[in-house]
């Protein structure tokens, strides 16, 4: 059984995102700034925002990035084609998004949801957990 280990201590090792770079892919700038804030603040480098579905393509295609989070509504846009592009290329990602499940094509219900409003801190931990996290 493991031992229990104080709430600031068990954020501190969840939020250790340190050297990952996240692909953010989101057009609230609010959102999208908050996000950035909480990600860099668990170590990790942000690669965007991508508001546009272009621009997130174009940052698929660079592929300089270790996980992505992916807002499927772009400037009244579907993102979807993004989410299926870094599906077939393997890479880890967070669907963030305001639509519910039934909106989530069947393929990419693989692929961990948040619904929003979500906590942003919640979303550093799904990506700590999605294993795309550079050792220390």
């Amino acid at each position: 059984m493991e031992a229990a280990m104080p709430t600031d201590q068990r954020q501190d090792q969840t939020l250790s995102l340190a050297g990952t770079r996240v692909l953010l892919i989101e057009d609230e700038f609010f959102i999208a700034d908050e996000v950035r804030r909480i990600l860099v603040s668990a170590g990790a480098e942000v690669v965007g925002p991508m508001a546009t579905v272009a621009h997130a393509n174009a940052a698929v295609d660079k592929g300089d990035f270790d996980c992505a989070v992916l807002d499927l509504n772009l400037r009244d846009e579907s993102a979807i084609e993004v989410g299926d592009r870094l599906l077939a290329g393997g890479h880890a990602f967070v669907i963030a998004t305001g639509y519910g499940s039934p909106a989530v094509p069947d393929r990419l219900k693989v692929v961990p949801r948040l619904e929003k409003p979500y906590d942003p801190v919640t979303l550093a931990r799904l990506i700590g957990e999605l294993g795309c996290a550079r050792s220390k």
